[in-house]
């Protein structure tokens, strides 16, 4: 582009847009108006710049004009695609529809507001993760005595040394022999982090709690 087009993009198309496209161009999803104004710029930097190359003489004016009725049809300077389901001509044609995560989920419905992501998502533990530590868990217990299996199971009741010990009718301090070594089993087994891998928080969560967090202290300074 010349120096001089340049300047006509700057000082005369540029304020058209200004003017035009907050009131002209529908915003899609999670467009605002100064995104659509940047976006129409680069459009209307290339129309000119395409008039230019091939010698034609148009005007600042047709040159705002074919670049709001762009806007207005759903093109943008990164493409004007109308099969990508997140694409604007594709929102446009009524094709697809996006939903914030923010919006709520139950409208009238009891007092407590859910979110679309709070519906979606789950606190509970990565479903991977417990199906495969079922996995390794099943396939520890193969290489258990009976008794071992037994102590593990009273337990996983709730019972303490004591109480599994008299209903086997032995020593308590034979059941904290048992437990010494299951332990032993389990991390020769499991691995030494086990303790840290059972504890730590799914990585597909590390984004949902930022962004809750995020939430909560701006709401906190609006307070």
């Amino acid at each position: 582009m010349s120096p001089q087009a340049g300047w006509i993009l700057q000082d005369q198309i540029v304020p058209r847009l200004h003017s035009a496209i907050p009131r002209n161009v529908n915003q899609i999803g999670s467009e605002d108006a100064e995104e659509l104004i940047q976006d129409s710029i680069c459009m209307a930097a290339k129309l000119l710049d395409n008039a230019e190359r091939a010698n034609k003489t148009v005007t600042p004016g047709n040159i705002a004009y074919y670049t709001i009725l762009h806007m207005k049809s759903g093109r943008r300077s990164s493409g004007a695609s109308t099969v990508d389901v997140c694409g604007t001509g594709t929102l446009l044609n009524g094709k697809s529809t996006l939903s914030s995560f923010d919006e709520p989920a139950n409208e009238g419905e009891g007092e407590e507001e859910f979110l679309v992501n709070d519906v979606l998502s789950l606190d509970d533990e990565d479903p991977a993760q417990k199906a495969a530590r079922k996995l390794d868990w099943d396939a520890f217990l193969t290489q258990l005595s009976d008794r071992e299996k037994a102590v593990i199971e009273g337990l996983l009741t709730g019972h303490n040394a004591s109480e599994i010990a008299r209903e086997f009718g032995v020593d308590p301090a034979t059941i904290k022999y048992f437990k010494n070594r299951l332990a032993v089993k389990i991390l020769e087994f499991m691995g030494p982090d086990i303790l840290v891998e059972i504890r730590r928080c799914p990585g597909w969560r590390n984004n949902l709690n930022a962004s809750r967090e995020r939430l909560a202290c701006k709401s906190l300074r609006r307070n």
